[in-house]
């Protein structure tokens, strides 16, 4: 099985980045800056004080979209460039960053001389490529050598309380590609560490960091789920109201008592040494 993964990982055939994902993550891309971005803040946070990332370096953020991390890099100093597959949330990207060099392109073929970056991190991005292997490849191409490529993937499913609301979708969602690898292809360490391996990178620490979904009432967690490409896919199969029912449902065992809601997710992150 893990081989399986690793070859539709780096499979060369598979189409590039764009055409798969830029319309559907930039459907509603206000709502994902808006809302549900700020539940990945912990994760860039944590991601940066790890690697020490310092005023002057020059940072890469591949698969950028709405900038949130690109905008917590330029605040502690560093040189920063992003590109993203979706010019919805690029647009908003050069709001929080204008002196930032954002570029929409595909995560394939980066437009960056090679040895460039200090840091390059792909924040739940490479998994999501329309080729992975190959947009990894890249990210080691433009990394310095010796500088981290950190690549950032969901958790491991079992347990997590976000898991529930990604399955809620599953029955909505056309069948995927053959061969294509999911949402959780990364989420074991050994697949992670063979995933940066095949690409040229050498692995090093492996580390999780705990980053909750929160909201203030159920039609904010609505509005904020239904931001992301998986659910936009959804509703373009069923439309908005089965999505907002289904997710409705799996929102439930998380509402407090004051009506929020607040649910468990969890990231995992993998420094490698271009």
């Amino acid at each position: 099985m893990l081989l399986d993964k690793e070859n539709a990982m780096n499979s060369e055939s598979r189409p590039r980045t764009a055409g798969i994902n830029a319309r559907p993550w930039g459907a509603r891309a206000r709502d994902w800056a808006d809302i549900q971005e700020g539940g990945c803040r912990p994760v860039y946070l944590a991601v940066f004080e790890r690697v020490g990332l310092r005023s002057g370096a020059a940072y890469l953020d591949v698969g950028c979209g709405a900038g949130m991390a690109s905008q917590i890099a330029a605040e502690r100093g560093a040189r920063v460039s992003g590109l993203d597959a979706a010019g919805n949330l690029l647009a908003i990207a050069r709001e929080r960053v204008p002196d930032g060099e954002l570029h929409v392109g595909e995560l394939e073929s980066l437009p960056f001389a090679d040895h460039s970056f200090d840091l390059v991190t792909g924040f739940n991005s490479f998994q999501f490529a329309g080729n992975p292997g190959v947009a990894l490849a890249e990210a080691r191409r433009v990394a310095k050598p010796g500088a981290y490529v950190v690549i950032v993937t969901w958790g491991r499913p079992e347990g997590m309380e976000a898991a529930s609301l990604l399955a809620a979708l599953r029955p909505l969602l056309p069948p995927p590609p053959p061969g294509a690898p999911g949402p959780f292809a990364l989420s074991d360490e050994n697949a992670l560490r063979a995933f940066a391996t095949a690409a040229g990178l050498d692995p090093a620490e492996v580390f999780d960091v705990d980053s909750p979904w929160q909201y203030p009432d159920l039609a904010v967690a609505l509005r904020g789920l239904r931001s992301s490409g998986v659910a936009a896919r959804a509703i373009e199969s069923h439309g908005e109201e089965v999505v907002d029912s289904a997710h409705s449902r799996a929102l439930l065992p998380f509402r407090q008592a004051n009506g929020s809601y607040t649910i468990g997710a969890r990231f995992r992150c993998l420094l490698a040494r271009a």
